[in-house]
């Protein structure tokens, strides 16, 4: 499979490239099926692949006198397939009681960015 972004090779069934771990394929969130990045719908069974952006009324526009007087729209349910994260520092409150709070902090500071950069990497987010 080549990479859209920059055209390595990869092996078939890849989600990232290996080069420069762009996104190689997206998954239908209804039936699973494999998709290239730049489709828009699914090959298998038509779903849209892409979120359409919501559209709310500006309050200016909801303030105008020729928009309907109504109650606020209901929020529109969206179904998503995810993939959560839990992490365990093992042995952390021992270590966090023989420290000073600052130092504490800036242990904990350096995790959180390091945990971030490598999600971020495989196109997660925190």
């Amino acid at each position: 499979m080549t990479c859209p972004s920059c055209g390595a090779e990869n092996e078939a069934g890849r989600k990232f490239c290996g080069e420069c771990g762009s996104k190689l394929a997206s998954v239908c969130p209804n039936c699973g099926s494999t998709n290239p990045p730049t489709a828009k719908f699914c090959g298998e069974c038509a779903t849209p692949l892409t979120a359409a952006p919501a559209t709310v009324a500006t309050s200016a526009a909801a303030a105008s006198p020729q928009a309907p007087s109504r109650a606020a729209a209901a929020p529109i349910a969206e179904r998503r397939l995810v993939s959560v994260l839990f992490a365990d520092l093992v042995g952390f409150t021992t270590l966090a009681e023989g420290k000073d709070a600052e130092d504490t902090r800036q242990l904990l500071s350096n995790y959180f960015a390091l945990a971030q950069e490598v999600i971020a990497r495989y196109g997660g987010t925190v």
